[in-house]
Protein backbone atom coordinates (compact mmCIF):
# COMPACT_ATOMS: atom_id res chain seq x y z
CA UNK A 1 0.00 0.00 0.00
CA UNK A 2 1.77 3.49 -0.72
CA UNK A 3 0.27 5.38 1.89
CA UNK A 4 1.80 5.55 5.26
CA UNK A 5 -0.31 6.82 7.99
CA UNK A 6 0.89 8.50 11.83
CA UNK A 7 -1.37 10.32 14.00
CA UNK A 8 -0.86 12.71 16.40
CA UNK A 9 -3.43 14.63 19.16
CA UNK A 10 -4.24 17.90 20.38
CA UNK A 11 -7.04 19.24 22.38
CA UNK A 12 -8.90 16.02 21.94
CA UNK A 13 -8.80 16.54 18.07
CA UNK A 14 -7.59 13.40 16.20
CA UNK A 15 -5.09 14.18 12.82
CA UNK A 16 -4.95 11.96 10.56
CA UNK A 17 -1.82 12.60 8.49
CA UNK A 18 -1.51 10.70 4.89
CA UNK A 19 1.50 10.82 2.62
CA UNK A 20 3.05 8.97 -0.17
CA UNK A 21 5.76 9.91 -2.09
CA UNK A 22 4.01 12.27 -4.48
CA UNK A 23 1.78 14.69 -2.38
CA UNK A 24 1.35 15.17 1.39
CA UNK A 25 -2.31 15.34 2.83
CA UNK A 26 -3.77 16.36 5.97
CA UNK A 27 -6.79 15.12 6.83
CA UNK A 28 -8.65 16.32 10.24
CA UNK A 29 -11.21 14.08 11.64
CA UNK A 30 -13.03 16.40 14.73
CA UNK A 31 -15.15 13.88 16.33
CA UNK A 32 -17.44 13.23 13.48
CA UNK A 33 -17.26 11.76 10.13
CA UNK A 34 -19.37 14.27 8.05
CA UNK A 35 -16.76 17.26 9.37
CA UNK A 36 -13.75 16.35 7.46
CA UNK A 37 -10.96 18.96 6.13
CA UNK A 38 -8.84 18.09 3.50
CA UNK A 39 -5.26 20.16 3.25
CA UNK A 40 -2.74 20.11 0.79
CA UNK A 41 0.17 22.56 1.58
CA UNK A 42 3.47 20.97 -0.06
CA UNK A 43 5.63 21.17 2.97
CA UNK A 44 7.45 18.75 4.14
CA UNK A 45 7.39 19.82 7.74
CA UNK A 46 4.08 17.73 9.04
CA UNK A 47 4.25 19.23 12.58
CA UNK A 48 4.53 22.62 10.95
CA UNK A 49 1.74 21.72 8.77
CA UNK A 50 -0.55 20.88 11.20
CA UNK A 51 0.25 24.16 13.17
CA UNK A 52 -0.59 26.02 10.75
CA UNK A 53 -3.61 25.02 9.96
CA UNK A 54 -4.47 25.22 13.71
CA UNK A 55 -3.46 28.05 13.83
CA UNK A 56 -5.32 29.64 10.86
CA UNK A 57 -8.18 27.41 11.23
CA UNK A 58 -8.22 27.31 7.33
CA UNK A 59 -7.27 25.33 4.55
CA UNK A 60 -3.64 26.51 3.14
CA UNK A 61 -2.61 25.91 -0.61
CA UNK A 62 -0.07 26.89 -2.69
CA UNK A 63 -0.61 28.18 -6.13
CA UNK A 64 1.42 25.15 -7.71
CA UNK A 65 -2.16 23.04 -6.72
CA UNK A 66 -5.31 23.07 -8.47
CA UNK A 67 -7.87 24.61 -6.26
CA UNK A 68 -9.89 21.58 -5.83
CA UNK A 69 -7.21 19.61 -4.53
CA UNK A 70 -6.62 22.11 -1.72
CA UNK A 71 -10.07 22.81 -0.76
CA UNK A 72 -11.93 21.12 1.99
CA UNK A 73 -12.68 17.88 1.40
CA UNK A 74 -16.00 17.74 3.12
CA UNK A 75 -17.33 21.36 3.73
CA UNK A 76 -18.79 22.14 7.69
CA UNK A 77 -22.33 21.83 5.90
CA UNK A 78 -25.52 24.04 7.93
CA UNK A 79 -29.03 22.28 7.11
CA UNK A 80 -32.36 23.25 7.00
CA UNK A 81 -33.09 23.57 11.01
CA UNK A 82 -36.84 22.30 10.04
CA UNK A 83 -35.52 18.91 8.97
CA UNK A 84 -33.91 17.37 11.78
CA UNK A 85 -37.46 17.13 13.01
CA UNK A 86 -38.58 15.29 10.12
CA UNK A 87 -40.23 11.89 10.44
CA UNK A 88 -39.51 9.30 7.86
CA UNK A 89 -40.72 5.52 7.20
CA UNK A 90 -39.50 2.90 9.29
CA UNK A 91 -38.47 0.91 6.42
CA UNK A 92 -37.07 2.38 3.23
CA UNK A 93 -35.96 1.16 -0.23
CA UNK A 94 -32.56 0.78 -0.49
CA UNK A 95 -30.63 2.20 -3.73
CA UNK A 96 -27.79 2.09 -6.41
CA UNK A 97 -26.47 4.98 -6.57
CA UNK A 98 -25.01 5.64 -10.18
CA UNK A 99 -22.18 8.28 -10.65
CA UNK A 100 -20.96 8.55 -14.77
CA UNK A 101 -17.19 10.33 -15.05
CA UNK A 102 -15.22 11.50 -17.97
CA UNK A 103 -11.96 12.69 -17.49
CA UNK A 104 -13.27 14.16 -13.69
CA UNK A 105 -10.22 15.43 -11.23
CA UNK A 106 -9.47 13.53 -8.54
CA UNK A 107 -10.30 15.12 -5.40
CA UNK A 108 -13.64 16.04 -7.34
CA UNK A 109 -14.85 12.35 -8.03
CA UNK A 110 -13.03 11.28 -4.18
CA UNK A 111 -15.38 13.83 -2.35
CA UNK A 112 -18.55 12.76 -4.20
CA UNK A 113 -18.40 9.38 -3.36
CA UNK A 114 -16.70 9.81 0.23
CA UNK A 115 -19.29 12.20 1.00
CA UNK A 116 -22.03 9.54 -0.40
CA UNK A 117 -20.67 6.85 1.96
CA UNK A 118 -20.30 9.04 4.84
CA UNK A 119 -23.23 10.73 5.24
CA UNK A 120 -26.06 8.24 3.95
CA UNK A 121 -27.25 5.41 6.31
CA UNK A 122 -25.34 2.11 5.48
CA UNK A 123 -28.52 -0.04 5.32
CA UNK A 124 -29.76 2.27 2.23
CA UNK A 125 -27.17 2.13 -0.26
CA UNK A 126 -27.38 -1.22 -1.63
CA UNK A 127 -24.08 -0.11 -4.31
CA UNK A 128 -22.56 3.08 -5.60
CA UNK A 129 -21.64 2.18 -9.85
CA UNK A 130 -19.16 4.22 -11.03
CA UNK A 131 -19.27 4.22 -14.59
CA UNK A 132 -15.98 5.22 -16.49
CA UNK A 133 -16.87 6.67 -19.74
CA UNK A 134 -13.76 5.78 -21.55
CA UNK A 135 -11.33 8.41 -19.28
CA UNK A 136 -7.58 8.32 -20.40
CA UNK A 137 -5.94 10.68 -17.52
CA UNK A 138 -3.97 7.87 -15.63
CA UNK A 139 -5.27 8.79 -12.01
CA UNK A 140 -8.62 7.33 -12.85
CA UNK A 141 -7.03 3.79 -14.14
CA UNK A 142 -5.48 1.48 -11.41
CA UNK A 143 -5.00 4.43 -8.67
CA UNK A 144 -8.82 4.27 -8.51
CA UNK A 145 -9.24 0.81 -8.54
CA UNK A 146 -6.63 0.45 -5.58
CA UNK A 147 -8.45 2.89 -3.62
CA UNK A 148 -12.45 2.04 -4.40
CA UNK A 149 -10.93 -1.42 -3.62
CA UNK A 150 -11.38 -0.44 0.70
CA UNK A 151 -15.46 -0.10 0.12
CA UNK A 152 -17.22 -3.34 -0.42
CA UNK A 153 -20.29 -1.56 -2.06
CA UNK A 154 -18.07 0.70 -4.87
CA UNK A 155 -17.29 -0.96 -7.96
CA UNK A 156 -16.37 0.50 -11.14
CA UNK A 157 -17.71 -0.15 -14.86
CA UNK A 158 -15.70 1.10 -18.13
CA UNK A 159 -17.06 1.57 -21.53
CA UNK A 160 -14.89 0.54 -24.60
CA UNK A 161 -15.74 3.72 -25.98
CA UNK A 162 -17.15 6.71 -25.64
CA UNK A 163 -20.52 6.96 -24.79
CA UNK A 164 -21.47 10.22 -23.02
CA UNK A 165 -23.61 11.10 -20.23
CA UNK A 166 -26.75 9.56 -21.33
CA UNK A 167 -25.65 6.36 -22.38
CA UNK A 168 -23.45 5.45 -19.57
CA UNK A 169 -26.25 6.62 -17.17
CA UNK A 170 -28.01 3.84 -19.32
CA UNK A 171 -25.14 1.37 -18.76
CA UNK A 172 -25.14 1.96 -15.07
CA UNK A 173 -28.71 1.66 -14.16
CA UNK A 174 -28.84 -1.74 -16.49
CA UNK A 175 -26.22 -3.46 -13.83
CA UNK A 176 -28.12 -1.93 -11.18
CA UNK A 177 -29.82 -3.96 -8.42
CA UNK A 178 -30.89 -1.42 -5.83
CA UNK A 179 -35.34 -0.74 -5.53
CA UNK A 180 -33.90 2.74 -6.48
CA UNK A 181 -31.79 4.06 -9.05
CA UNK A 182 -30.01 7.22 -7.53
CA UNK A 183 -28.37 9.31 -10.21
CA UNK A 184 -25.12 11.75 -9.15
CA UNK A 185 -23.13 13.79 -10.88
CA UNK A 186 -19.29 12.88 -10.39
CA UNK A 187 -18.34 16.41 -8.91
CA UNK A 188 -20.59 16.68 -6.20
CA UNK A 189 -21.26 16.62 -2.40
CA UNK A 190 -24.06 14.94 -0.49
CA UNK A 191 -24.77 17.09 2.40
CA UNK A 192 -25.95 15.54 6.03
CA UNK A 193 -29.32 13.13 5.74
CA UNK A 194 -29.31 13.54 2.26
CA UNK A 195 -31.25 10.26 1.15
CA UNK A 196 -33.83 9.16 3.58
CA UNK A 197 -35.66 12.54 2.38
CA UNK A 198 -35.37 11.22 -1.28
CA UNK A 199 -36.14 7.65 -0.74
CA UNK A 200 -39.04 8.63 1.51
CA UNK A 201 -41.33 9.82 -1.32
CA UNK A 202 -40.73 7.32 -3.70
CA UNK A 203 -41.57 4.52 -0.81
CA UNK A 204 -45.00 6.36 -0.61
CA UNK A 205 -45.75 6.78 -4.41
CA UNK A 206 -43.34 4.51 -6.68
CA UNK A 207 -44.54 6.85 -9.97
CA UNK A 208 -42.49 9.54 -8.19
CA UNK A 209 -39.08 10.84 -9.31
CA UNK A 210 -37.11 13.09 -6.48
CA UNK A 211 -34.62 15.58 -6.79
CA UNK A 212 -32.62 17.21 -4.17
CA UNK A 213 -32.00 20.71 -3.94
CA UNK A 214 -29.10 21.45 -5.67
CA UNK A 215 -26.57 23.96 -3.88
CA UNK A 216 -23.62 25.42 -5.15
CA UNK A 217 -19.96 24.41 -4.79
CA UNK A 218 -17.95 27.50 -6.52
CA UNK A 219 -15.22 26.55 -8.82
CA UNK A 220 -12.96 28.99 -8.15
CA UNK A 221 -12.44 28.54 -4.21
CA UNK A 222 -14.70 25.47 -3.56
CA UNK A 223 -17.20 27.21 -1.47
CA UNK A 224 -20.51 26.16 -0.33
CA UNK A 225 -23.35 27.91 -0.48
CA UNK A 226 -27.60 27.47 -1.58
CA UNK A 227 -28.60 28.69 -4.88
CA UNK A 228 -29.73 32.28 -5.38
CA UNK A 229 -33.38 32.25 -4.36
CA UNK A 230 -32.80 28.55 -2.88
CA UNK A 231 -36.28 26.87 -3.38
CA UNK A 232 -37.72 26.91 -7.08
CA UNK A 233 -39.43 25.79 -9.09
CA UNK A 234 -37.36 24.03 -12.70
CA UNK A 235 -39.22 25.27 -15.90
CA UNK A 236 -37.93 26.39 -19.77
CA UNK A 237 -37.64 28.87 -22.20
CA UNK A 238 -38.81 28.42 -25.88
CA UNK A 239 -35.08 28.27 -27.22
CA UNK A 240 -34.98 25.08 -24.15
CA UNK A 241 -32.66 26.60 -21.82
CA UNK A 242 -33.65 25.49 -18.29
CA UNK A 243 -34.68 28.21 -15.88
CA UNK A 244 -35.42 28.55 -12.38
CA UNK A 245 -39.32 30.35 -11.52
CA UNK A 246 -40.52 31.06 -8.09
CA UNK A 247 -42.73 28.61 -6.33
CA UNK A 248 -46.35 30.56 -7.29
CA UNK A 249 -48.63 31.41 -3.63
CA UNK A 250 -50.95 28.30 -4.58
CA UNK A 251 -48.16 25.95 -4.01
CA UNK A 252 -46.75 27.17 -1.18
CA UNK A 253 -46.44 25.07 1.55
CA UNK A 254 -46.99 25.76 5.45
CA UNK A 255 -43.28 24.40 6.28
CA UNK A 256 -40.89 25.24 3.81
CA UNK A 257 -39.09 22.09 3.84
CA UNK A 258 -42.12 20.14 2.57
CA UNK A 259 -41.49 18.76 -0.95
CA UNK A 260 -42.73 20.55 -3.39
CA UNK A 261 -43.96 19.70 -7.42
CA UNK A 262 -41.26 20.95 -10.31
CA UNK A 263 -42.40 20.89 -13.92
CA UNK A 264 -38.86 20.54 -14.85
CA UNK A 265 -35.27 18.68 -13.42
CA UNK A 266 -32.26 19.95 -13.63
CA UNK A 267 -30.93 16.85 -14.79
CA UNK A 268 -27.93 15.37 -13.24
CA UNK A 269 -29.23 14.81 -9.90
CA UNK A 270 -32.23 12.51 -9.19
CA UNK A 271 -33.86 9.47 -7.51
CA UNK A 272 -36.16 7.13 -9.44
CA UNK A 273 -38.04 3.47 -8.63
CA UNK A 274 -35.71 1.15 -10.40
CA UNK A 275 -38.85 -0.51 -11.87
CA UNK A 276 -40.90 2.31 -12.81
CA UNK A 277 -37.45 3.83 -14.74
CA UNK A 278 -38.02 0.95 -17.49
CA UNK A 279 -41.62 1.12 -17.48
CA UNK A 280 -40.78 4.41 -19.04
CA UNK A 281 -38.03 3.02 -21.28
CA UNK A 282 -35.25 4.63 -19.19
CA UNK A 283 -33.40 7.53 -21.30
CA UNK A 284 -34.76 8.00 -25.20
CA UNK A 285 -31.41 5.94 -26.59
CA UNK A 286 -31.42 7.96 -29.20
CA UNK A 287 -30.32 11.10 -27.36
CA UNK A 288 -26.57 11.80 -28.27
CA UNK A 289 -23.82 12.55 -25.18
CA UNK A 290 -25.67 14.95 -23.21
CA UNK A 291 -28.80 17.56 -23.49
CA UNK A 292 -32.06 17.84 -23.58
CA UNK A 293 -32.41 14.24 -21.20
CA UNK A 294 -34.03 16.34 -18.29
CA UNK A 295 -36.52 17.51 -20.62
CA UNK A 296 -37.49 13.91 -21.79
CA UNK A 297 -37.74 12.30 -18.50
CA UNK A 298 -39.43 15.37 -16.73
CA UNK A 299 -42.24 15.19 -20.01
CA UNK A 300 -42.44 11.67 -19.75
CA UNK A 301 -42.74 11.32 -15.70
CA UNK A 302 -45.76 14.20 -15.72
CA UNK A 303 -47.56 13.01 -18.77
CA UNK A 304 -47.57 9.29 -18.29
CA UNK A 305 -48.47 9.11 -14.80
CA UNK A 306 -46.12 9.89 -12.58
CA UNK A 307 -45.34 12.84 -10.33
CA UNK A 308 -41.73 15.01 -9.28
CA UNK A 309 -40.69 16.61 -6.38
CA UNK A 310 -37.77 18.84 -5.53
CA UNK A 311 -37.19 18.08 -1.61
CA UNK A 312 -35.65 20.89 0.43
CA UNK A 313 -34.63 18.48 2.78
CA UNK A 314 -31.67 16.76 0.78
CA UNK A 315 -29.01 18.78 -0.22
CA UNK A 316 -26.14 18.25 -2.59
CA UNK A 317 -23.58 20.41 -3.52
CA UNK A 318 -22.52 20.50 -7.07
CA UNK A 319 -19.67 22.16 -9.17
CA UNK A 320 -20.77 24.60 -11.71
CA UNK A 321 -18.08 24.78 -13.98
CA UNK A 322 -17.13 27.87 -16.47
CA UNK A 323 -16.27 25.16 -19.30
CA UNK A 324 -16.54 21.30 -20.21
CA UNK A 325 -13.23 20.04 -19.49
CA UNK A 326 -13.47 17.87 -22.10
CA UNK A 327 -13.80 17.74 -25.67
CA UNK A 328 -17.11 16.23 -27.00
CA UNK A 329 -16.83 13.83 -29.87
CA UNK A 330 -17.59 15.54 -33.50
CA UNK A 331 -20.80 14.66 -34.78
CA UNK A 332 -23.01 15.13 -31.82
CA UNK A 333 -25.45 18.07 -31.61
CA UNK A 334 -27.18 19.33 -28.21
CA UNK A 335 -29.60 21.26 -30.92
CA UNK A 336 -30.95 17.88 -32.34
CA UNK A 337 -31.10 16.18 -28.84
CA UNK A 338 -33.70 19.04 -28.43
CA UNK A 339 -35.84 18.72 -31.47
CA UNK A 340 -35.90 15.02 -31.12
CA UNK A 341 -37.91 15.53 -27.61
CA UNK A 342 -39.55 18.05 -29.25
CA UNK A 343 -41.02 16.19 -31.52
CA UNK A 344 -41.63 13.27 -29.37
CA UNK A 345 -43.31 14.89 -26.31
CA UNK A 346 -44.05 18.76 -27.09
CA UNK A 347 -46.76 18.13 -29.69
CA UNK A 348 -47.72 21.61 -31.78
CA UNK A 349 -45.71 23.07 -28.68
CA UNK A 350 -42.37 22.43 -30.52
CA UNK A 351 -42.97 25.22 -33.48
CA UNK A 352 -42.93 27.87 -30.35
CA UNK A 353 -39.42 26.87 -30.42
CA UNK A 354 -38.68 26.69 -34.15
CA UNK A 355 -39.82 29.92 -34.27
CA UNK A 356 -37.30 31.11 -32.18
CA UNK A 357 -34.81 28.45 -33.51
CA UNK A 358 -35.71 28.38 -37.03
CA UNK A 359 -32.32 25.78 -37.74
CA UNK A 360 -34.07 23.58 -36.13
CA UNK A 361 -36.75 23.11 -38.29
CA UNK A 362 -33.86 21.46 -41.09
CA UNK A 363 -32.44 18.68 -38.54
CA UNK A 364 -33.04 15.40 -38.28
CA UNK A 365 -33.46 13.25 -35.64
CA UNK A 366 -33.68 10.09 -36.21
CA UNK A 367 -36.01 7.65 -36.16
CA UNK A 368 -38.61 8.73 -33.42
CA UNK A 369 -41.21 5.63 -34.18
CA UNK A 370 -40.38 3.40 -31.22
CA UNK A 371 -40.19 6.66 -28.85
CA UNK A 372 -43.89 7.60 -30.43
CA UNK A 373 -44.96 4.17 -29.78
CA UNK A 374 -43.40 3.83 -26.16
CA UNK A 375 -45.66 7.59 -25.94
CA UNK A 376 -48.93 5.50 -26.94
CA UNK A 377 -48.66 2.25 -25.01
CA UNK A 378 -47.85 4.44 -21.42
CA UNK A 379 -51.06 6.21 -22.80
CA UNK A 380 -49.53 9.63 -21.86
CA UNK A 381 -51.13 13.15 -21.91
CA UNK A 382 -50.97 15.65 -24.30
CA UNK A 383 -48.52 18.64 -24.30
CA UNK A 384 -51.11 21.27 -24.03
CA UNK A 385 -52.19 19.40 -20.63
CA UNK A 386 -48.64 19.88 -19.13
CA UNK A 387 -48.82 23.25 -19.89
CA UNK A 388 -52.36 23.78 -18.04
CA UNK A 389 -51.74 21.30 -15.42
CA UNK A 390 -48.55 20.90 -14.41
CA UNK A 391 -46.18 23.74 -15.88
CA UNK A 392 -48.98 26.57 -15.51
CA UNK A 393 -47.10 28.93 -14.22
CA UNK A 394 -44.47 28.70 -17.11
CA UNK A 395 -46.00 31.40 -19.28
CA UNK A 396 -45.78 34.59 -16.62
CA UNK A 397 -42.22 34.22 -17.09
CA UNK A 398 -41.80 32.65 -20.27
CA UNK A 399 -45.16 32.97 -22.58
CA UNK A 400 -44.81 31.05 -25.79
CA UNK A 401 -46.20 34.00 -27.87
CA UNK A 402 -43.68 36.70 -26.97
CA UNK A 403 -45.99 39.89 -26.13
CA UNK A 404 -44.94 42.54 -28.47
CA UNK A 405 -41.91 44.90 -27.80
CA UNK A 406 -42.07 48.92 -26.54
CA UNK A 407 -38.86 49.05 -28.96
CA UNK A 408 -36.30 47.50 -30.99
CA UNK A 409 -33.06 48.15 -33.43
CA UNK A 410 -30.46 50.56 -33.57
CA UNK A 411 -30.49 52.88 -30.24
CA UNK A 412 -28.93 56.22 -31.73
CA UNK A 413 -27.37 58.84 -29.18
CA UNK A 414 -29.42 62.20 -30.61
CA UNK A 415 -25.69 64.66 -29.78
CA UNK A 416 -23.30 61.67 -31.10
CA UNK A 417 -25.19 60.45 -34.23
CA UNK A 418 -23.45 57.18 -33.13
CA UNK A 419 -25.50 53.86 -32.11
CA UNK A 420 -24.79 51.49 -29.19
CA UNK A 421 -22.82 48.77 -29.42
CA UNK A 422 -22.22 45.68 -27.68
CA UNK A 423 -19.86 44.04 -29.53
CA UNK A 424 -21.31 40.26 -28.90
CA UNK A 425 -19.72 40.45 -25.18
CA UNK A 426 -21.10 38.44 -22.18
CA UNK A 427 -21.68 38.89 -18.37
CA UNK A 428 -19.31 42.30 -17.60
CA UNK A 429 -19.12 43.90 -20.88
CA UNK A 430 -19.51 47.92 -20.89
CA UNK A 431 -21.52 48.80 -23.78
CA UNK A 432 -19.95 51.79 -25.80
CA UNK A 433 -20.54 53.93 -28.62
CA UNK A 434 -19.91 53.23 -32.28
CA UNK A 435 -20.51 54.52 -36.18
CA UNK A 436 -23.98 53.27 -37.15
CA UNK A 437 -24.03 50.40 -39.54
CA UNK A 438 -27.11 51.60 -41.11
CA UNK A 439 -24.60 54.73 -41.69
CA UNK A 440 -22.43 52.56 -44.19
CA UNK A 441 -20.03 51.46 -41.53
CA UNK A 442 -18.57 48.08 -42.42
CA UNK A 443 -20.78 45.38 -41.29
CA UNK A 444 -18.62 43.13 -39.38
CA UNK A 445 -19.21 40.28 -36.74
CA UNK A 446 -17.22 42.76 -34.36
CA UNK A 447 -20.23 44.75 -34.50
CA UNK A 448 -23.71 44.04 -32.30
CA UNK A 449 -26.18 47.05 -32.70
CA UNK A 450 -29.49 45.51 -32.82
CA UNK A 451 -31.87 45.73 -29.29
CA UNK A 452 -34.77 45.01 -28.23
CA UNK A 453 -36.72 47.28 -25.53
CA UNK A 454 -39.18 43.80 -24.24
CA UNK A 455 -41.76 43.15 -22.21
CA UNK A 456 -39.76 42.52 -18.85
CA UNK A 457 -39.21 46.13 -19.35
CA UNK A 458 -35.23 45.08 -19.94
CA UNK A 459 -32.83 45.75 -22.78
CA UNK A 460 -31.58 42.79 -24.89
CA UNK A 461 -28.97 42.52 -27.52
CA UNK A 462 -31.06 41.23 -30.80
CA UNK A 463 -33.77 40.77 -33.07
CA UNK A 464 -37.73 40.75 -30.65
CA UNK A 465 -37.77 37.15 -31.14
CA UNK A 466 -34.15 36.10 -31.46
CA UNK A 467 -32.68 38.71 -28.07
CA UNK A 468 -29.65 37.37 -26.83
CA UNK A 469 -29.79 36.14 -22.64
CA UNK A 470 -27.83 39.62 -21.24
CA UNK A 471 -29.78 42.76 -20.20
CA UNK A 472 -28.34 46.25 -20.13
CA UNK A 473 -27.22 46.73 -16.25
CA UNK A 474 -26.53 49.33 -13.91
CA UNK A 475 -25.52 49.16 -10.36
CA UNK A 476 -25.35 53.40 -9.48
CA UNK A 477 -26.42 56.89 -10.60
CA UNK A 478 -22.92 57.28 -11.75
CA UNK A 479 -21.78 53.61 -12.90
CA UNK A 480 -21.07 52.17 -16.47
CA UNK A 481 -24.13 50.18 -17.97
CA UNK A 482 -22.61 46.76 -18.59
CA UNK A 483 -24.57 43.59 -19.96
CA UNK A 484 -25.24 41.16 -17.32
CA UNK A 485 -27.39 38.06 -17.09
CA UNK A 486 -30.83 38.56 -17.14
CA UNK A 487 -32.52 37.92 -14.20
CA UNK A 488 -36.03 38.96 -15.14
CA UNK A 489 -36.92 40.57 -11.96
CA UNK A 490 -36.33 43.90 -13.05
CA UNK A 491 -34.27 45.81 -10.28
CA UNK A 492 -30.61 46.76 -12.12
CA UNK A 493 -32.25 45.81 -15.31
CA UNK A 494 -35.32 47.80 -15.42
CA UNK A 495 -35.40 50.77 -17.45
CA UNK A 496 -38.08 53.23 -18.76
CA UNK A 497 -38.29 54.71 -21.89
CA UNK A 498 -39.57 58.36 -21.29
CA UNK A 499 -41.10 60.94 -23.71
CA UNK A 500 -37.92 62.98 -23.81
CA UNK A 501 -35.87 60.17 -25.36
CA UNK A 502 -34.45 59.73 -21.67
CA UNK A 503 -33.19 55.93 -21.06
CA UNK A 504 -34.73 56.42 -17.11
CA UNK A 505 -33.45 53.76 -14.59
CA UNK A 506 -35.78 53.75 -11.49
CA UNK A 507 -33.48 51.87 -8.94
CA UNK A 508 -30.54 54.62 -9.32
CA UNK A 509 -32.89 57.34 -10.10
CA UNK A 510 -30.76 58.09 -13.01
CA UNK A 511 -30.65 58.41 -16.92
CA UNK A 512 -28.26 56.71 -19.29
CA UNK A 513 -25.62 59.14 -20.45
CA UNK A 514 -22.27 59.15 -22.94
CA UNK A 515 -19.30 60.96 -23.36
CA UNK A 516 -18.43 62.02 -26.94
CA UNK A 517 -14.90 61.82 -26.69
CA UNK A 518 -14.07 57.99 -25.62
CA UNK A 519 -17.76 57.01 -26.60
CA UNK A 520 -17.93 55.21 -23.11
CA UNK A 521 -21.99 54.83 -21.66
CA UNK A 522 -22.92 55.41 -18.58
CA UNK A 523 -25.55 56.85 -15.60
CA UNK A 524 -25.82 60.46 -14.44
CA UNK A 525 -28.30 62.40 -13.04
CA UNK A 526 -31.35 63.25 -15.25
CA UNK A 527 -31.32 66.20 -17.22
CA UNK A 528 -33.55 66.92 -19.99
CA UNK A 529 -31.86 69.44 -22.17
CA UNK A 530 -28.89 67.28 -22.09
CA UNK A 531 -28.73 66.00 -25.84
CA UNK A 532 -26.13 62.81 -24.82
CA UNK A 533 -28.88 61.91 -22.73
CA UNK A 534 -31.51 61.45 -25.57
CA UNK A 535 -31.70 58.33 -27.21
CA UNK A 536 -33.62 56.92 -30.63
CA UNK A 537 -34.77 53.57 -30.72
CA UNK A 538 -35.55 52.91 -34.54
CA UNK A 539 -39.23 51.54 -33.93
CA UNK A 540 -41.14 52.21 -31.77
CA UNK A 541 -44.67 50.41 -30.35
CA UNK A 542 -46.10 53.52 -29.01
CA UNK A 543 -49.19 51.93 -27.49
CA UNK A 544 -47.05 49.20 -25.66
CA UNK A 545 -44.90 52.34 -24.85
CA UNK A 546 -47.42 53.92 -23.24
CA UNK A 547 -48.64 50.86 -21.53
CA UNK A 548 -45.09 50.66 -19.94
CA UNK A 549 -44.76 54.11 -18.64
CA UNK A 550 -48.56 54.58 -17.23
CA UNK A 551 -48.46 50.99 -15.41
CA UNK A 552 -45.18 52.56 -13.88
CA UNK A 553 -46.92 55.44 -12.34
CA UNK A 554 -50.08 53.78 -11.42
Amino acid sequence: MYLKHRRVQRNNEQITLVKNHEETFVFFFLGKKDETTFLKDGTSNWQQSVQNVLNKEQTVCTKTFRVTDCASFFHNLCSVSSCKHKMYLEKLPNTSIIIPFHNEGWSSLLRTVHSVINRSPDELIAEIILVDDFSDREHLKERLEEHMARFPKVRIMRTRKREGLIRTRLLGASVAKGEVLTFLDSHCEANVNWLPPLLDQIAQNHKTIVCPMIDVIDHNHFGYETQAGDAMRGAFDWEMYYKRIPIPPELERPDPSDPFESPVMAGGLFAVDRQWFWELGGYDPGLEIWGGEQYEISFKVWMCGGHMYDVPCSRVGHIYRKYVPYKVPSGTSLARNLKRVAETWMDEYAEYIYQRRPEYRHLSTGDLTAQKVLRKHLKCKDFKWFMTEVAWDLPKYYPAVEPSPAAWGEIRNAAANRCVDSKHGGTGTELRMDACIKDGSERTWSHEQIFTFGWREDIRPGEPLHTRKFCFDAISHSSSVTLYDCHGMKGNQYWRYRKDKSLYHPVSNSCMDCNLADKKIFMNRCNPSVHTQQWIFEHVNVTVLEKFNNDSTS
